[in-house]
């Protein structure tokens, strides 16, 4: 048995060293032993050895692995598993001989590596939310200290990130593992700590709890995917988790009176946009329309959704009322809200060149949206596009199945799931049963594919590329169809 000491839970380095040494001598895994028990950090790993470093012969023979190793080694070593050496050592044994061992991940070592490192990537993300730091005064003036337990050692993996949220402030984070202080100027890590040593309620924590209460949303509540993001081993350090069981507790009556409380008065910012005559001589929106016409005057006076009252004006169908095509997006975006219009905005026109490919003359193309009113969040200038929801999609599919009927389509393409939700009145999987021919009940053949913006959205030119020509392909099996 071949041992090797380590400085601390966490020495990598000393790890790597002692690992690299081991292999190189062929100490297989089930001899190599790892345990902590202190001294210094030794020198680098996987760097070119040194003469004389422990071969009679001088130069240590070559060997190398890949930066994915290196990098999982890094996480995998912060994971509390008593094994995790030994895991790695494994894998780095294995390595030499299947250098492409790392990008198997049906491997099970592979897969137990990238599962711990998993682990410890979410234990740092769930250090960064749910440190709560409280204020404290020394001889120096304010300070803040916090104590919070990780579930794995990421202390020294997340003080760079409090370092840069926080550079204004001075703070400690205590934890059983280690602590770091940062003064303003330097950023030290020192001993464990225990819970007595950090306070546990400042002034400020009276403020902190009615922020949480005022920002609690019962209508939105899910308790067990909120208990899946803030685990309640976590509570016992966050000032807000005492209010939870009441605010659960009080949801249902809460929501209840939010649905009886009378609607709000419409956005004043956006009303100066509505054109005068948009609700002049409204029809009644109740009465089947009998023509397309009939169908957008409807639209202004509609009040089946609450959507109409931060819109500047209804967008309805547009193209001929003979179009023997019918094409079904989402919602109006910004520049449709103000225009009237559909699909003028990016998304139209990326919509307007695949159509060009795919051979389909976009004036012989009745286009409309499965929800007529624009959904938004105010955001400073900008008006950022919210998706309807499906009770909002059904409210609004009175307007659609109109179009439907007035200009009875051969073929009906939905860009997307909200749009594939009021043409079938089901909620679709648009990535599996995209271009594929669905009989419809009105006797017409509907199509799913991507909406436009989805194109929009991917930051890759080569993923975007793929998408648009996806979307072309499925049009030229639309073009087919009307054959």
């Amino acid at each position: 048995m071949t041992t090797a000491e380590l400085a601390s839970e966490t020495d990598f380095d000393g790890w790597r060293k002692a690992a690299r040494q081991m292999r190189l001598a062929g100490v297989e895994p089930a001899a190599a032993r790892f345990v902590v028990a202190g001294g210094t950090a030794q020198g680098g790993l996987f760097d070119d050895a040194s003469p004389g470093s422990g071969h009679a012969g001088g130069r240590e023979p070559e060997f190398s692995v890949p930066k994915a190793f290196v990098d999982l080694a890094h996480a995998v070593i912060l994971h509390r598993s008593i094994d995790r050496f030994d895991l790695m050592y494994r894998l780095l044994w294995r390595l030499r001989d299947d250098p492409d061992l790392i990008r198997v991940i049906s491997d099970p070592d592979v897969a137990d590596a990238l599962e711990r490192a998993k682990n410890v990537s979410r234990a740092a993300h769930k250090m960064k939310a749910f440190v709560r730091f409280r204020q404290t005064h020394d001889d120096r003036g304010e300070a803040w200290v916090a104590w919070f337990e990780p579930a794995h050692r990421v202390l020294e993996r997340t003080a760079p990130f409090f370092q840069r949220r926080f550079t204004a402030m001075r703070w400690s984070i205590l934890t059983p593992d280690g602590s770091v202080f940062w003064d303003g100027e330097t950023l030290r890590f020192g001993p464990a700590a225990t819970r007595d040593m950090a306070p546990t309620e400042d002034e400020i924590e009276e403020f902190w709890k009615t922020y949480y209460a005022s920002t609690f949303n019962p209508a939105r509540l899910k308790v067990k995917t909120m208990q899946g993001e803030m685990a309640k081993g976590y509570w016992k350090n966050l000032p807000e988790a005492a209010l939870i069981p009441e605010l659960v507790a009080s949801a249902q009556v809460r929501m209840e009176a939010m649905v009886a409380a009378p609607a709000p008065d419409p956005n004043a910012r956006f009303a100066k946009a509505i054109a005068r005559d948009v609700h002049q001589d409204r029809p009644d929106a109740e009465a089947a329309p009998d023509t397309v016409t009939a169908v957008e005057r409807g639209v202004q006076a509609c009040r089946r959704c609450p959507l109409y009252r931060d819109a500047t004006q209804g967008v309805c169908g547009e193209g001929p009322a003979s179009a023997r095509l019918m094409i079904v997006g989402e919602q109006p975006g910004d520049q449709e809200d103000l225009a009237g219009r559909p699909f003028v905005g990016p998304a139209g026109q990326v919509l307007d060149a695949a159509l060009e490919e795919a051979g389909i003359d976009r004036s012989d193309v009745y286009v409309t949206n499965a929800v007529k009113h624009f959904k938004h969040e105010p955001r400073g200038k900008r008006r950022l596009h919210k998706t309807p929801n499906a009770g909002e999609v059904q409210a609004c599919r009175w307007w659609l199945d109109a179009e439907r009927r007035l200009i009875q389509p051969k073929v009906i393409v939905a860009l997307g799931a909200t749009a594939g939700l009021a043409v079938l009145g089901r909620k679709p999987a648009v990535m599996r049963e995209r271009g594929h021919p669905l009989q419809l009940a009105d006797g017409a053949t509907g199509v799913l594919t991507v909406h436009p913006s989805y194109l929009l959205r991917l930051p890759d030119a080569a993923a975007r590329d793929a998408a648009r020509a996806d979307l072309v392909d499925d049009l030229k099996t639309v073009r087919r169809l009307l054959a």
